[in-house]
């Protein structure tokens, strides 16, 4: 789709049909909403005065990029959104040359940037990255690494300012406005140049003096120009005319520019227009209601934060943080209850662990709920700031195992193995529901040392009540059910899992038992030691590298067991997005494949 033969009265209109074709979508399938939305006008800017065959655009988190993939030859394929074997909700270069770099977690984008202007200059091309940024990811401290570089270099790239939410440099009025077009204008620019060049030869009183008249005429970019990029804005993040000159300009620059643009959330749909977290990601639901399609249910996240609330009603030592995901992690309920005690601190995961460290020092009980993909930008300090000093933070880590259609950069799969190796961790995982909030009330206990927990994105496999719910004991797993011959070892909510593969064998004639771990760190070794059963089948949600029939195996190497012991955790890939059943099944660790598998083996 060739945006640049267009007027504007037509670019309107293509913004229009965009929105329309983004929210036909994303209410049958689900998807990214408000966001998105509120990007469309800037991203038909970007494709109008840049060259998509050759200047890198790049998404930060990417999310956003719906109207990108429409004007890039996917406008029919994007009815196969977020569905397994379908185009991913992110950028993917395997999807399409049009996409640079993969996304999906925050505030990467202007390291991308500033590493592809260096090979452009390398290459020695005529290209510019062109990046698109919200100004939510603006909190991290990687967006102050890669512009503190980028001012220093100098390098041309343009940084679109998505500011959707809260305001940098307020503007105040019609002056405001009318300062905005002037700095967007060459003559201010060709002022600015020559008036710093003066500024070089005139006495230090006199250059004070002017160097504070320059900010008044630029006092919304003085953050970012005192880092070395030049800065134009606000403007209008939906008036594609003003967006498409104000483009032009900082094209033209030939260094690194900022350009700030205010937007709505949710821009061309009423319902989630303004900032309302509920329509930055949804499931399917009534466009015209904007009701959601979906039957709510009970989830691990509702009952995790129940839970910890209950406790935190008696204890006022009980503290929590998470890193922009309230709602998702349902610390929001707590924040409300206990405002003063649990924080939201924005995109910071690093920040979000190191700031419990010192709580736990103090006397205080920190949890820390984020989801397991997020987890993972905080692994330095999980090592450094609370493992080496041994501080009893607990870790709750929501959306464990594949979490569906938020895909590879999303997968909740790598907890288990990059925890397991760190001194001092404690690692545990309930089964169900009552054992999750067995699993909080042990955390809250412990004080031995850091320790971590997690459950999956929604329900559990296992419903609760088919076995009962004791309370946690340190390093104790449970036999479940016993058998002499075939061992079928769970974890978390790989029980649930095991316990319906049980059934498909026993449907088969076939007498299997069934082990919940409960424990991987430390696990029960004294339980594993006394099994009759020599074959050992492990079921769980997390990657096989570095996971649980990875222990056992050393374990057993260690004990010399006679056992012979075969994962069906998940295989050493990315797991594409799309429905957790057919993704499972796709990866054949389904419980109608693991069934057939184990059958297969046993008979030889």
């Amino acid at each position: 789709m060739d945006v640049k033969k267009m007027n504007i009265e037509e670019l309107n209109n293509l913004a229009n049909k965009i929105r329309k074709r983004i929210l036909d979508v994303v209410s049958k399938k689900g998807g990214h909403l408000s966001s998105t939305l509120g990007a469309v006008d800037l991203i038909i800017g970007m494709h109008y005065v840049f060259d998509v065959e050759k200047d890198p655009f790049i998404f930060d988190v990417s999310h956003q990029a719906y109207a990108h993939k429409l004007l890039t030859g996917r406008w029919e394929e994007f009815e196969t959104l977020r569905q397994f074997g379908g185009i991913s909700g992110y950028t993917k270069p395997k999807e399409s040359k049009y996409d640079y770099f993969s996304a999906g977690h925050s505030s990467t984008s202007i390291s991308v940037a500033v590493g592809a202007a260096k090979a452009i200059k390398l290459k020695k091309e005529d290209r510019i990255p062109v990046v698109l940024i919200g100004d939510g990811a603006m909190g991290a401290g990687m967006v102050y690494e890669a512009m503190n570089e980028l001012g220093d270099l100098k390098l041309p790239v343009v940084i679109i300012l998505n500011d959707n939410e809260m305001s940098i440099g307020r503007p105040i009025g019609a002056v405001s406005k009318y300062l905005t077009k002037l700095k967007a204008k060459k003559p201010y620019q060709n002022f600015k140049d020559k008036f710093k060049k003066l500024l070089d030869f005139m006495p230090e009183d006199v250059k004070f003096t002017a160097k504070k008249m320059e900010e008044f005429f630029s006092v919304n970019g003085i953050f970012f120009e005192e880092m070395g990029l030049e800065y134009i804005g606000p403007i209008d993040g939906h008036n594609i005319e003003e967006i498409i000159e104000t483009l032009k300009i900082a094209k033209e620059l030939k260094k690194p520019v900022v350009v700030h643009a205010k937007t709505i959330k949710g821009k061309g749909y009423k319902q989630a227009e303004g900032y309302y977290e509920h329509w930055h990601g949804v499931g399917p639901f009534d466009v015209k209601t904007g009701k959601s399609l979906k039957k709510s249910s009970l989830s691990a996240t509702k009952v995790f934060a129940e839970s910890l609330l209950e406790i935190a009603k008696k204890d006022e030592k009980v503290v929590g943080v998470t890193a922009a995901m309230p709602s998702g992690t349902g610390m929001k309920d707590l924040m409300n209850a206990f405002p003063e005690r649990f924080w939201d601190v924005g995109i910071a995961e690093q920040h979000a662990v190191t700031s419990m460290a010192p709580l736990a020092k103090e006397g205080f009980i920190p949890f820390v709920a984020i989801y397991s993909t997020f987890l993972q930008r905080g692994y330095d300090q999980i090592i450094h700031d609370i493992c080496l000093d041994n501080y009893p933070v607990r870790f709750a880590i929501d959306r464990a195992g594949i979490v569906g259609a938020d895909g590879e950069t999303h997968q909740g799969v790598f907890d288990v193995g990059y925890l397991r190796i760190l001194p001092n961790m404690t690692l545990f995982a309930p089964r169900d529901f009552e054992t999750l909030k067995k699993a909080v009330e042990f955390a809250y206990k412990f004080d031995k040392g850091p320790c971590a927990f997690r459950y999956p994105r929604g329900s559990f496999e296992l419903d609760s009540g088919t076995f009962e719910a004791n309370a946690f004991e340190l390093g104790k797993g449970e036999i479940l059910i016993e058998s002499k011959n075939i061992m079928l070892i769970g974890y978390g909510n790989g029980v649930g899992k095991a316990y319906k593969v049980y059934n498909l064998l026993k449907e088969k004639g076939i007498e299997s038992g069934i082990v919940d771990l409960r424990f991987v760190k430390p696990f029960d070794e004294n339980l594993l030691r006394n099994l009759k059963a020599k074959k050992w089948y492990v079921i769980s949600d997390n990657a096989k590298e570095g996971g649980i029939a990875e222990m056992l195996s050393d374990f057993a190497n260690k004990e010399n067991l006679e056992v012979e012991i075969k994962s069906f955790e998940y295989p050493d890939i990315f797991i594409p997005h799309g429905d957790v059943k057919e993704v499972e099944k796709y990866l054949g660790v389904d419980e109608e494949s693991i069934a057939e598998k184990i059958i297969k083996d046993i008979n030889g």
